[in-house]
């Protein structure tokens, strides 16, 4: 067993245990339920962690993490039917409703 991923946010920890489990990946969370003990351990000791169970798929875990990190840091685009400037997590324009490959 490897650790593929750890945060603070229980949120990010957990979208990233479903992208890895959506290319049938098995994993685990571990410290899901430490967050209570902060205090008695560390804060950093307490975040929840990814963990792949066969050591085979590591490489294909941290691809996937990379890949969804790497989204995060797109740049913007323009929407061609109104020139609208987007946030790179919008596939949609805000201002028109029309696709980002229009």
């Amino acid at each position: 067993m490897k650790m593929v991923y750890t945060n603070e946010s229980q949120f990010l920890v957990k979208n990233v245990k479903n992208l890895i489990e959506a290319q049938e990946i098995k994993t685990f969370i571990k410290n899901e339920f430490a967050q209570g003990a902060v205090g008695e351990i560390s804060a950093f000791d307490a975040w929840p962690e990814v963990w792949v169970i066969n050591d085979s798929d590591f490489e294909g875990a941290v691809a996937i993490v990379e890949s969804s990190q790497s989204r995060l840091q797109s740049a913007d685009w323009i929407c061609k039917s109104c020139s609208e400037k987007n946030d790179p997590s919008f596939e949609v324009c805000w201002n028109c409703q029309q696709g980002s490959t229009i």
